[in-house]
C-alpha cells in the first residue's frame, strides 16, 4: 500500500512541474496580490480608515454572533428535556426587553459614528488642488485636466496592446504582473495632493476606483459625479472599472501613476510640449502616403483591439476589411460611424479630426480595401455634430 501512495505522489509531483499554473506569479505592488485575502495597502488615509472600519465591523460582527450563538447552544444542551428540565412559563420581562432595545441600539451607534466620519470625509471633494474629469468610454478612459497644475491636459488610456494579444493568444506561458493592467497613457498625479476626479461616461455606465486609494465612483452618462483622493506614497497604482459595461470590460484597467511634485512638473511640461508638437491645423492638406502613416497608428492604438489588426474584427464586431461602409464612395457615411458610433462601436469624437481622418484613410486603403480614397480633417470637422 504504502509503494502505491509513493508512486501516486510522484506522479503528482511530475505533473504539477509539468503544469502551466507552476509558472511564477508574483505580487504587484498597488495592485493585486498572489492569494490575497485582505483589501489593498493602503495608500490614502480614507483607505487606512476603510481598512480599520473593516476589521472593526467584523470583529464587532464576530463577537456578538460568538456570544448570541454561544449563549443561546449552552441554554439548549444545558437546559434540554431529556435531564429532567422544564420549560419556564412566564409572559413577559420589563427587564429583558429594556435590555435587548438598549444594547443593540448602542452597538449600532457605536458602528455608525466612525463609519459616518469616513463617509463623510470621504465626499468632501472641496479645496482641491488638481481637478481631473475620467470619461469611460467602451472600452478606454479619457482623462481631461481641468484645474491645477497640468490644466489642459487630456489624453484616452487604453488596455497595451501586447496584452490584448496575450489574452487572445489564450494567455499561455509567463504572464507579466502587471498582466491586463497595462495601459498605454496612464493617469499621473502628484504625490500628497487632493486630487479631485470628475466622473462621466460617453456611452454606458461605467466606474472608475482604486482599491489602494480607497476610492470607486460609478460614471454614468449624462450624469456628472466626484470622488478625491490624495496619495500619501509615490509609486504605481491600478484598478479596472467596476461596472459591468460590456464584453470588453475585463479590458478596462485603471493606472495611476504618483510622482513627485517635482517629477510631475516635468511630466506637464513635456505633455505640453506634445501637445504643441500633435497640434494639427484641420485645414492642412495631407498626402494619402503621409495620412496612412498616421492613422497606421491611429489604428492600433485604438481600433485593433476590436477588430484586430488584420480588419477582420471577431464576433459580433463586423469586419473593416471588405466593409461595404468602408468601401462605399460616399466618405461621409463612415466619418457619421466614427464620430457618432453604431451597434456595439462607440463614438470616437474624443480624437482629433486629424487622427479620425487619418484611420478612415488607412482603413479605406488597407488589406483589400484598395479604395484610393482619401479622407482630409477639413471633412471630418465639417460632419462634427451632424
Amino acid at each position: 500500500m504504502k509503494s502505491i501512495y509513493y508512486k501516486l505522489g510522484s506522479m503528482l509531483l511530475a505533473l504539477g512541474a509539468l503544469s502551466p499554473a507552476a509558472h511564477a506569479v508574483n505580487d504587484l505592488p498597488g495592485g493585486p496580490a498572489v492569494r490575497q485575502l485582505n483589501l489593498h495597502a493602503a495608500a490614502t488615509r480614507i483607505a487606512v480608515e476603510q481598512a480599520w472600519l473593516h476589521w472593526f465591523m467584523l470583529i464587532t460582527c464576530s463577537v456578538i454572533f460568538v456570544l448570541v450563538f454561544g449563549v443561546m447552544f449552552y441554554s439548549i444542551w444545558k437546559h434540554r428535556k431529556s435531564v429532567g428540565h422544564k420549560a419556564a412559563n412566564f409572559h413577559e420581562s420589563v427587564t429583558v426587553e429594556v435590555i435587548w432595545t438598549i444594547v443593540p441600539f448602542l452597538i449600532v451607534i457605536g458602528m455608525a459614528l466612525p463609519a459616518t466620519k469616513v463617509l463623510v470625509a470621504s465626499k468632501d471633494t472641496s479645496n482641491a488642488d488638481l481637478t481631473i474629469k475620467a470619461t469611460g468610454y467602451q472600452w478606454k478612459w479619457g482623462y481631461d485636466y481641468l484645474k491645477g497644475e497640468g490644466e489642459g491636459v487630456s489624453f484616452l488610456s487604453t488596455l497595451d496592446t501586447t496584452h490584448r494579444e496575450m489574452s487572445n493568444n489564450g494567455a499561455k506561458g509567463d504572464m507579466p504582473d502587471d498582466y491586463l493592467l497595462k495601459v498605454d497613457n496612464p493617469l499621473v498625479v502628484p504625490v500628497n495632493k487632493k486630487v479631485r476626479v470628475i466622473t462621466t461616461a460617453n456611452d454606458v455606465i461605467h466606474a472608475w476606483g482604486v482599491p489602494a486609494f480607497g476610492v470607486k465612483q460609478d460614471a454614468i452618462p449624462g450624469f456628472v459625479r466626484d470622488a478625491w483622493f490624495r496619495s500619501e506614497k509615490v509609486g504605481d497604482f491600478y484598478g479596472q472599472c467596476y461596472e459591468l459595461c460590456g464584453k470588453e470590460h475585463a479590458y478596462m484597467p485603471i493606472h495611476v501613476k504618483v510622482l513627485s511634485a517635482e517629477d510631475y512638473s516635468k511630466w506637464v511640461d513635456g505633455e505640453h510640449k506634445k501637445m504643441a508638437a500633435l497640434q494639427d491645423d484641420p485645414a492642412k492638406v495631407w498626402t494619402l502616403d503621409d495620412i496612412q502613416k498616421r492613422g497606421e497608428k491611429v489604428y492600433a492604438s485604438n481600433c485593433a483591439a476590436c477588430h484586430q489588426p488584420n480588419g477582420k474584427g471577431a464576433g459580433p464586431i463586423l469586419p473593416l476589411d471588405g466593409s461595404p461602409i468602408v468601401n462605399d464612395p460616399d466618405k461621409t457615411k463612415q466619418i457619421h460611424v466614427v464620430l457618432n458610433g453604431r451597434g456595439a462601436m462607440p463614438s470616437w469624437k474624443a480624437l482629433s479630426d486629424t487622427d479620425l481622418a487619418a484611420v478612415i484613410s488607412f482603413t479605406k486603403n488597407n488589406w483589400s480595401n484598395k479604395t484610393g480614397q482619401l479622407v482630409q480633417p477639413a471633412e471630418v470637422l465639417a460632419q462634427r455634430g451632424k
